[in-house]
Parts: structure tokens; sequence; C-alpha cells
């Protein structure tokens, strides 16, 4: 079972993108999603989750996210590209029912 996650939300479509870390991928996205928590997200209406991936520990998790904020625009939009070229909001695939 993975401990942790990096994820990338978006706004649309090669839109504004927002990159976290989390224990709980669910839960998280859901907050975004309905603004529980004022911020960057709720602000700029980015609430799509268009990439994720799960790592063992959170320290692991923490240091891609560090990497990956300091990734040019264009590498974490290829990023994206690669993994779900159809830009699908992906929390349908991890939302628990």
């Amino acid at each position: 079972m993975f401990d942790a996650f990096v994820y990338i939300l978006a706004s649309e479509r090669n839109g504004t993108l927002y990159i976290g870390v989390t224990s709980n991928l669910p839960k998280r996205i859901y907050e975004h999603r309905t603004d529980a928590v004022d911020g960057f997200t709720s602000r700029y209406n980015v609430k799509m989750l268009v990439y994720y991936e799960a790592h063992d520990s959170i320290q692991g998790a923490i240091w891609r996210e560090k990497m990956l904020k300091k990734w040019r625009r264009s590498w974490k939009l290829q990023l994206i590209e690669d993994n779900n070229p159809q830009w699908r909001d992906l929390y349908d695939d991890i939302a628990i029912p």
C-alpha cells in the first residue's frame, strides 16, 4: 500500500496548475473540489485532477513535489500529456464510493 501521493490539479486543459502532496488522495482532492480550504485552488478554480503518482513514503512524495514545482511549465504539461493525453478528470478513478 502506498503512503503518499503527489498530484497535479488543473483549471482546464493547459490552464492553471497546482501541485500538491498528501497521504489521503481521495480526501484531499475532495477538499479541493469543494473549496473546503480557502486558498490558491479555490481562488483560481483549480479542481480537475489530471495527474498523480504514488510513493512508498511521505518523504519521497515531498521530494518529488519539490522537484516538480521547480520544473518548467512545458515539462509539467508534457508529463500530463504523456500520462493523460485527454486531460480527463481522474477523480472518479480514485474516489471512494
